[in-house]
């Protein structure tokens, strides 16, 4: 086994759950800028997480959607754009096309 290989920089962080307010104190080795006063009065680093115990489905037993800043805005949009994207692109293509099919057709004339 390797020697050394797991952190030792371990300390006491903070870590609070956007969706519900929920915090948990416990020791990690996660850097943080932000700090937060806890219930036994000490500040401690505060790590803000999308979704934790308290929130998820699986341990509450409660279905709910979370669209965590919009991804699935941002999903649809993105499908959007490139929807209209693909439209200009064949709608610009088409003129090409007939002009090409124009020159063609009409007779050549020699002189």
């Amino acid at each position: 086994m390797k020697k050394d290989i797991h952190p030792t920089n371990y300390r006491l962080v903070v870590f609070e759950d956007l969706n519900d307010g929920s915090r948990i104190l416990t020791r990690s080795t996660v850097a943080s800028d932000e700090t937060t006063k806890w219930e036994d009065g000490n500040e401690y680093p505060l790590v803000k997480v999308h979704i934790s115990s308290s929130s998820h489905p699986f341990y509450t037993g409660q279905e709910k959607l979370v669209d965590i800043e919009g991804r699935v805005d941002k999903f649809k949009a993105r499908r959007e754009a490139a929807a209209q994207a693909r439209k200009a692109k064949a709608d610009k293509a088409k003129p090409a096309k007939t002009e090409a099919k124009e020159e063609k057709e009409a007779p050549q004339k020699i002189g």
